[in-house]
């Protein structure tokens, strides 16, 4: 496995080595050793699957402490733009933000740490995403942040996406009490 940096420093790009052959490819998408020494300490104790349609953005979510998680994503099936948000009062990056293309053909991951929103836009039909996360799912912790706050200045690359009821409403930064 490959660990590279992105733009936000705690944000972090996992690269697994695939291995190609005619029947298809093999990759180690997952191990905790690798992943420990290269830096990342946290235990992952729940894994979520959606599937989605094109067009799907979900997010911009996150669980406050003491219930925070961390999340490792990848893409099973398809191809989505994903983001992270550092919503860390103190942090030199708050409420900056990354974007990279995840997909099902390079097997890149996106390690996302305590502290951050996330949210993503499925590009394809029948998405399939999967996400590890550090803590398990407490309701009572949820929060967010609206996807299209302009203060956030995510491009998205559309107008109008599908999303659920609870991301159309979502708070604004300007209403936003960061609870890390």
């Amino acid at each position: 496995m490959e660990i590279k940096p992105t733009s936000l420093p705690d944000v972090l790009l996992v690269a697994p080595q695939i291995i190609r052959d005619p029947r298809g490819y093999f990759a180690e998408t997952f191990r905790m050793d690798a992943l420990t020494a290269l830096g990342m300490s946290c235990m992952f104790l729940q894994e979520n699957q959606s599937m989605s349609a094109q067009g799907v953005l979900r997010g911009l979510h996150f669980q406050s402490p003491p219930h925070a998680q961390a999340k490792l994503v990848r893409v099973i099936r398809g191809s989505v733009l994903d983001v992270a948000v550092d919503i860390r009062k103190e942090s030199p990056t708050y409420l900056k933000h990354v974007k990279v293309v995840l997909n099902a053909q390079d097997l890149q991951q996106l390690y996302i740490p305590e502290g951050f929103a996330h949210g993503f836009l499925t590009l394809e039909p029948d998405t399939v995403f999967a996400y590890k996360c550090s803590t398990y799912y407490h309701r009572e912790s949820e929060g967010g942040l609206a996807w299209d706050d302009p203060q956030l200045g995510i491009d998205w690359g559309i107008e109008t996406p599908t999303v659920s009821e609870k991301d159309s409403h979502q708070p604004s930064v300007k209403d936003f009490k960061s609870p890390f």
